[in-house]
């Protein structure tokens, strides 16, 4: 009897997984917890009602790490490189929250996240991240108020949680299932 194995999914590289685990604080298993502790919390939603659940528990916390980012600009006496690397650091916060919350959508639609598929996704997080962070410098950019950066801050992460939470939505519920499934066939005996 012979065995024919359709495609398996690709999985990300070891490399890949460290950098994602060491440098960007991913925790996939917390991430698997999360969504099952989720799911058993409120068994009769939908996948698209959960991630809604998760995209608005996020909004006080895309408030609170958007106004962070500007707080190195309200600190006297500290010098550029200083205030970069506090910027640098809420930025790094904000990509991980962003990370988890797309990782969690594609989990509650059944997407395997440790499939190659979903570094292009999370590549697109990245940059999407960078520019809510970025929202921050806008008003000291135009010589605006420096309190107008906590609220542009806060503005502009949240939105962008809420886009990305609900673009997540859309691509995991109406893509391409990236998550096929191994198909063991054997041949029909004959007779």
């Amino acid at each position: 009897m012979k065995k024919d194995l359709v495609s398996a999914p690709k999985m990300q590289g070891d490399a890949t997984e460290k950098f994602f685990y060491f440098f960007m604080g991913l925790r996939k298993g917390e991430i698997r917890r999360r969504v099952a502790k989720l799911q058993a919390e409120f068994p009769d939603q939908s996948p698209e009602q959960l991630a809604r659940r998760l995209i608005r528990a996020q909004i006080p916390l895309s408030v609170l790490g958007g106004a962070l980012l500007h707080v190195p600009m309200f600190v006297p006496g500290i010098g550029s490189a200083l205030k970069a690397v506090g910027l640098a650091g809420g930025a790094a916060v904000i990509l991980r929250m962003h990370l988890f919350l797309v990782l969690e959508i594609a989990t509650l639609f059944g997407r395997d996240i440790d499939e190659r598929a979903r570094l292009r996704e999370m590549l697109a997080v990245v940059a999407a991240s960078g520019l809510a962070s970025g929202s921050t410098l806008t008003p000291e950019a135009v010589s605006l108020k420096p309190y107008l950066g906590l609220i542009a801050g806060g503005v502009g992460v949240t939105l962008m949680s809420q886009v990305l939470g609900e673009a997540a939505i859309r691509y995991y519920r109406d893509g391409p299932v990236a998550n096929p499934t191994l198909d063991i066939t054997e041949p029909a005996a004959a007779g």
